[in-house]
């Protein structure tokens, strides 16, 4: 079996890898390169030179080639060999006729758990939010941001009083609203210094969260260090990190307690392995960063089942809307897709990935651009959220 093409496709804010075959077979995957998928695309295509002609099978050996001869990475790059990588995963389970994971050793688990995203512009939205999660069956809830999901338009002018006490109180709300049958994933989106994060998160021990993900801007594994050093609930970090030697950098400086691998930028299924291999050297659980469409999340339940060291796999709910058009919905992009019992996504059991993606999804679903976007403070400085 040969590969034949290789193609990039836009639809909406994602983007996707077709790897074609002499045989019929075909696979998808999905780059998470966000802000930068018209590069990744492009990368994509650029990768297609090479592989045309090889066998999809040998997916270690061109998962190497693509890695390696690549002079410049970076989001785009990784999340091109990212979606290559998953595309071809998906032909072999269907060229072997069974899910991905079974290639991948077998699995380690009946069922996946899953935690339900959370958004809220007020605390009654938080609270009411919170509630219709752990109605659904969810066992925990995520993306649970202290600070609210305020308008990136909106200058920020808070006292460090307020913002303190108006963040810890939510927390507190949360938990109120949910009882002890939850597990809270506190999102903090990066928006803290480290002294202010060590402050936040020690003032909501009393609410036991099963991790504080992002305190802090990404970039600097030190101060991250101490965020988790002066910390007395885990920290889980890693979602902007494409390679296994940075997240070798940022276990070595013990500045994560919980390892958060993006899969669609860290190099597909393949680099994801890798990385949960070299946390699990540390006692590490990794907990999957997924904010992306269900082609994403087919890939990552089938990474989930393969590992030992799960934690929780982040649930981007695929019956939302897509972003600019109300009338559809995240699974609208894709034929077939898993819904969570209990809190908990069933494993999957058809040929390969599972899932596959609407004929004409480009042209049905046009691509947004995705535009650069960053709050200000009201002095005009940038504000990171």
């Amino acid at each position: 079996m040969k590969i034949t093409e290789v193609k990039a496709i836009r639809a909406n804010r994602y983007c996707y890898a077709k790897v074609m075959t002499d045989e019929g077979i075909y696979g998808i995957g999905e780059s998470g390169a966000f802000g930068a998928l018209d590069a990744s695309a492009a990368q994509i295509e650029n990768f297609s030179t090479f592989l045309v002609g090889n066998d999809p099978l040998e997916i270690e050996h061109l998962w190497q080639a693509m890695f390696r001869g690549s002079y410049f990475r970076g989001s785009a790059v990784m999340g091109a060999i990212s979606a290559i990588d998953v595309a071809l995963w998906d032909i072999a389970g269907k060229f072997y006729n069974v899910p991905i994971y079974k290639l991948l050793g077998g699995k380690c688990r009946d069922k996946i758990r899953v935690y339900g995203h959370v958004m809220a512009r007020n605390d009654d939205e938080l609270v009411e939010n919170c509630k219709k999660k752990r109605e659904q069956g969810y066992t925990a809830v995520g993306h649970l941001s202290p600070f609210l999901d305020e308008p990136i338009s909106m200058p920020y002018d808070k006292t460090h009083v307020k913002n303190m006490e108006e963040a810890i109180r939510r927390v507190h709300l949360m938990r109120e609203a949910v009882g002890d049958n939850m597990d809270l994933c506190i999102e903090l989106h990066r928006r803290s210094l480290p002294g202010e994060a060590v402050v936040l998160i020690n003032e909501i021990v009393d609410t036991h969260p099963l991790f504080v993900e992002d305190p802090i801007p990404p970039g600097n594994n030190e101060a991250m260090a101490y965020v988790v050093q002066h910390s007395q609930i885990p920290i889980a970090t890693g979602e902007r990190l494409h390679t296994i030697f940075e997240f070798q950098d940022l276990l070595d400086r013990k500045a994560a307690n919980y390892v958060r691998v993006s899969l669609t930028t860290a190099g597909g299924i393949t680099g994801a392995k890798k990385i949960a291999s070299l946390a699990e050297t540390r006692m590490c659980p990794i907990v999957p960063h997924n904010p992306l469409s269900p082609v994403c999340t087919a890939a990552e339940m089938q990474f989930c089942a393969s590992i030992d060291n799960l934690l929780i796999c982040e649930y981007p709910d695929p019956e939302g809307p897509l972003m600019k058009d109300r009338e559809h919905r995240k699974c609208d992009l894709v034929t077939g897709y898993t819904k969570p019992v209990d809190g908990y996504v069933p494993l999957p059991e058809a040929p390969g990935l599972g899932i596959d993606l609407v004929e004409d999804v480009d042209k049905r679903f046009p691509a947004l651009p995705m535009p650069v976007m960053c709050r200000l403070n009201v002095d005009g400085s940038i504000r990171d959220q």
